[in-house]
């Protein structure tokens, strides 16, 4: 392959690489894109679409098998089964369909996309394995993230990262979760309604650490419906024949264990990059950068995993669009009030803003609403009463900072929650606006009610 030039460069065709070089492009920039596997990244290929594939294979399953039995919908049919490898041809399609409409934005906005691993050279060159060197007045680094390992359970065999619990061919007859965090319960919830016997073990002492016990109770509580064992304040030791050794405040135990899923984290994938060339300061191994998203290098930015903050494809997508406005000249800056971050557990969370613990922390006097799902009348309707709506303002102006929810389907409102952070909304904005009837939206209003004092429904 030939030395190029271009004035643009994204190492890495995640979500936030391959919306970096489609944006570009569409500014007119000369664009290349450098991937190593396939465009998509984790997320697309293997990650975020194909598990929420799989979780919805599950429910239906699960959903399947409760008509089985006696049931409140009077729903009745015999014992379901299940061709999974079926299932899996199915998941597999939805992702190359997605890679496949990536692709065509790439060639549609005149991207090139290279296949190979990209070492700099200098802040301004990189070199391709495949024998290209490749000059750019710009460069993005978003080489995303990878699983973490543990030193007593090296991935390999029977102890898969989720990249390889995600590609199984059958449902193992029993899995062992080390990990109590949203991509561990995600993928173990699944693995549960699909049959398998399902054990969490969570070195903490509750599930999704990241989240309060209001926003964890459902999920543990659906958990244990379908089955889950859960060890928590408990540590995997290793693992051989079957059976995975736990250290548990009680002692020593073994579990069954025919898959062990490690879910403990992920860390910047860097290697290789050469980045010792650019002397570039790092924080843990994430690479610094500004609210620009620039490095100490000139013309070389970092985007997603790779830099501090939340892990998430939909802020790697907007940092990417950023960064290729910047490089085409545009004065753009980092000036997001609202991260929202889904966990699609059953049932599902979200996450807008601060919790109420650091509103209090940061503003003094706030105001709290909750909502909860037992009085809406369209989760009664569809059998999803448990889970609420929160949100935080502050006292002084009613401004709202914060929303929580765990509900059934909730992740299709994080986006009414971003966009009443983000417009700066007050509790009265909340309140006034008329909501669907019946919608599970209406619980987002009612907890704005109740914050005021003067709740409806409840």
């Amino acid at each position: 392959m030939a030395d190029m030039t271009c004035d643009f460069l994204v190492i890495g065709g995640g979500p936030g690489g391959y919306v970096a070089a489609i944006r570009a492009g569409q500014l007119g920039l000369k664009t290349v894109l450098i991937e190593k596997d396939v465009v998509g990244g984790t997320c697309l290929n293997f990650g975020c679409i194909p598990s929420k594939a799989l979780i919805h294979a599950a429910e239906k399953f699960d959903a399947a098998v409760s008509f089985a039995g006696d049931n409140a919908l009077g729903i009745q049919s015999t014992a379901p089964s299940i061709d999974y490898a079926k299932t899996v041809g199915w998941k597999d399609g939805v992702v190359d369909t997605l890679t496949g409409g990536v692709r065509g934005l790439l060639k549609r906005a005149k991207v090139e996309v290279v296949n190979g691993i990209a070492q700099f050279i200098d802040g301004k060159a990189v070199q391709v394995d495949t024998g290209a060197r490749i000059t750019a007045k710009t460069i993005v680094i978003a080489t995303g993230s990878t699983p973490v390992d543990l030193p007593s359970l090296p991935f390999g065999g029977d102890v898969l990262s989720s990249t390889e619990a995600l590609a199984l061919t059958h449902v193992p007859p029993s899995l062992a979760v080390v990990g109590g965090g949203y991509i561990g319960l995600e993928i173990g919830t699944a693995f549960a309604k699909l049959g398998a016997r399902v054990t969490v073990v969570e070195a903490g002492p509750s599930l999704l650490p990241q989240y309060d016990a209001e926003l964890v109770g459902p999920v543990g509580k659906r958990l244990r419906a379908l089955g889950v064992t859960i060890h928590l304040s408990a540590r995997a030791t290793g693992h051989e024949n079957g059976r995975l050794r736990i250290k548990t405040p009680d002692g020593m135990a073994q579990i069954d264990a025919d898959k062990v899923l490690v879910a403990v984290g992920r860390k910047p994938y860097t290697g290789g990059l050469g980045l010792d060339r650019l002397a570039l300061p790092t924080d843990g191994g994430f690479i610094t950068a500004n609210d620009r998203c620039e490095t100490p290098m000139r013309g070389v930015f970092a985007i997603g995993d790779v830099s501090p903050g939340p892990m998430l494809a939909h802020r790697a997508m907007a940092e990417g669009e950023m960064v290729a406005e910047i490089a085409a000249g545009h004065a753009r800056v980092w000036d997001k009030q609202a991260m929202p971050a889904t966990c699609f557990t059953d049932p599902e969370i979200v996450t807008v803003g601060l919790s109420p613990q650091d509103a209090k922390a940061r503003f003094g006097e706030t105001k709290i609403g909750r909502f909860p799902f037992i009085a809406n009348g369209r989760a009664l309707a569809t059998e999803g009463t448990e889970g609420m709506v929160r949100v935080v303002a502050r006292g002084q102006d009613n401004r709202i900072v914060g929303i929580q929810a765990v509900g059934q389907g909730i992740s299709e409102l994080s986006s009414a929650f971003s966009i009443a952070l983000d417009m700066g909304a007050r509790l009265e904005d909340l309140a006034a606006i008329v909501q669907s009837h019946p919608t599970r939206s209406e619980g987002f209003a009612e907890a704005a009610l109740q914050a005021l004092g003067r709740a409806i429904h409840i």
